[in-house]
């Protein structure tokens, strides 16, 4: 089985759905045998309302997120690499602000998980079951703009949308999104933990078509306690669903890129 060397979706306690500590997320990086482990906690995100978030950490938390991980890496650098980053959603009236925000904070990348459609605030949840074709190309239309800012490493969960009407209707709406993928040269995320809780996704038709147009896939723990760092079967089984839809599974991320094209934002 094809062995990976690191994972780039884990979660800290900040957000208010994982648990455990900073540190125990290391060490069972450690004893599993990653040598890279990127944290991406769901990012605090700047609202131009009084909204506050259930599902992120609060932006009061950035600097004590970014101050333990900071003390880990250091610590831990001669077994591991720990990487900071964060997993944000793509809010086109507020990312301005967002990237203002975290540029004061040592945070060498970003990973798109988008879980709302338009704004938080609206409150259209992207796991909610929707028969409703807009709502999908809307959910392609925030990722391929969040895209556009050339600051994300990867796409995670790119298929989280919970479609449940006809395979005919996704793919007459995911298959031309699918092919503006291909442009931006970055891979999509296989998510371990939508496929061991046996969720919606990942879905078999979304990486079927992803490997007709070449795309390639990140694995990712998706991490909201330590102890799924340790699950390498779960981790094998992603890499089996990948080659079973005939997608090349990579190892190695760009995870420079939001330094690299902050101007665009």
């Amino acid at each position: 089985m094809q062995k990976i060397p690191a994972n780039y979706h884990t979660h800290t306690f900040r957000c208010g759905h994982a648990a455990g500590e900073d540190r125990d997320y290391v060490e069972n990086a450690v004893s599993a045998g990653f040598s890279t482990l990127g944290f991406s906690d769901h990012s605090p995100m700047v609202y131009k309302t009084d909204h506050v978030s259930r599902v992120r950490m609060k932006l009061s938390q950035t600097q004590d997120y970014t101050d333990s991980l900071m003390q880990l890496k250091a610590e831990y650098r001669d077994r591991i690499d720990v990487q900071i980053g964060l997993e944000a959603e793509f809010f086109p009236d507020s990312f301005r602000e967002y990237r203002a925000f975290i540029a004061d904070y040592p945070i060498r990348y970003l990973i798109l998980g988008q879980h709302f459609l338009w704004r938080e605030e609206d409150g259209i949840f992207a796991f909610r079951p929707t028969e409703d074709e807009q709502l999908l190309t809307q959910y392609c239309k925030n990722i391929l703009a969040g895209l556009d800012t050339g600051v994300f490493s990867y796409v995670a969960h790119p298929d989280l949308m919970n479609f449940v009407g006809s395979d005919r209707a996704y793919a007459r709406v995911m298959r031309p999104f699918v092919r503006e993928l291909k442009n931006y040269g970055v891979p999509l995320e296989i998510n371990r933990l939508g496929l061991i809780d046996e969720r919606h996704y990942p879905r078999r038709i979304f990486w079927e078509m992803a490997a007709e147009q070449g795309l390639k896939a990140v694995i990712g723990v998706d991490a909201h306690a330590p102890a799924a760092l340790l699950d390498e079967e779960g981790v094998d089984a992603c890499v089996r669903f990948a080659h079973s839809c005939g997608v090349e599974v990579v190892t190695d991320v760009d995870l420079d890129r939001l330094t690299k094209y902050s101007s665009n934002v």
